[in-house]
């Protein structure tokens, strides 16, 4: 993943108060990200910064709807997606994390990057199973599912050979 500037915030450079940016977060944005289960979306993204010194407060409003591939059928769908976060950034020498939301920006740099932490907000709102509503999965791969699932296997066939004569063994 590249720096894009479109989402990067000179934070050395702002006065003492509270700044506004608007952010939109589509197909353009989804590519330039590597192994991203998200295929495209259409989100909007508010981020409100409180500079209060050396310490950054940032309220993240991210709206609307992204593309995902369905864990049963893998045809995409789309999720909505809505979601509030919150990202401390403090400047210091070196750049680190101190927790989930503290991060220290180096202040030769005076800047963020703010393209992967809109990533992770917009990823850590998708559940972990994400399917189609019933009825509405590839008809297709439905029935390839249903052919192969393992309520369609008998007795017959589940039961191993090998282990009908270990039950002899352990009866007698």
């Amino acid at each position: 993943m590249g720096k894009d500037d479109r989402y990067t915030i000179p934070l050395k450079s702002l006065s003492v108060g509270t700044h506004t940016y608007e952010y939109v977060l589509d197909a353009s944005f989804f590519s330039g990200i590597e192994d991203s289960e998200i295929k495209k979306g259409n989100l909007t993204v508010q981020v409100t910064l409180n500079r209060i010194s050396d310490t950054f407060e940032l309220h993240f409003t991210i709206k609307g709807v992204i593309t995902i591939p369905c864990d049963r059928c893998l045809d995409d769908m789309e999720w909505p997606v809505d979601t509030k976060e919150t990202l401390f950034v403090k400047l210091g020498k070196e750049e680190g994390e101190e927790d989930d939301n503290l991060i220290i920006v180096p202040e030769a740099e005076g800047c963020i990057d703010l393209t992967w932490y809109l990533y992770e907000c917009v990823a850590l709102a998708i559940p972990l199973v994400h399917r189609h509503p019933k009825g509405q999965c590839n008809p297709e791969m439905e029935q390839l599912l249903q052919a192969h699932s393992a309520a369609n296997i008998t007795e017959e066939e589940e039961a191993d050979p090998r282990w009908n004569a270990l039950k002899k063994i352990k009866e007698n």
